[in-house]
């Protein structure tokens, strides 16, 4: 039988508590919290359309509010994700996950060109 695959947000609850992180709030947007580092985590549904999502650009935040963003999508994705966020150039640190249908996730993090 094949793996049962788990919703996008959940999988990013389930990587940041693995990593230590404390998690709050809900739904497909929430902080996770380690130490000194709070991190503003969006989990991008599959086939949701990233040019239209202001997330990507500011996440309806002042751009002071998190200067750390993580954005979970699965990984055939993490790409267009990448490709998005360098047009954009936000003014935080952003890394994206690609997630497998197995669970297995990637780091991806900004060029540094």
């Amino acid at each position: 039988m094949p793996p049962v695959s788990m919703p996008l947000s959940e999988d990013a609850r389930t990587i940041f508590s693995r990593l230590g992180y404390s998690i709050s709030g809900d739904g497909s947007d929430f902080v996770a919290e380690r130490k000194w580092r709070t991190v503003r985590v969006t989990a991008l549904s599959d086939g949701e359309d990233l040019n239209g999502r202001r997330a990507l650009a500011d996440g309806g935040e002042p751009s002071d509010t998190y200067r750390f963003r993580c954005f979970v999508a699965p990984k055939s994705e993490t790409g267009d994700v990448q490709n998005r966020l360098a047009s954009v150039d936000p003014a935080y640190e952003w890394a994206v996950i690609g997630v497998g249908d197995d669970g297995e996730y990637d780091v991806h993090l900004p060029d540094a060109s």
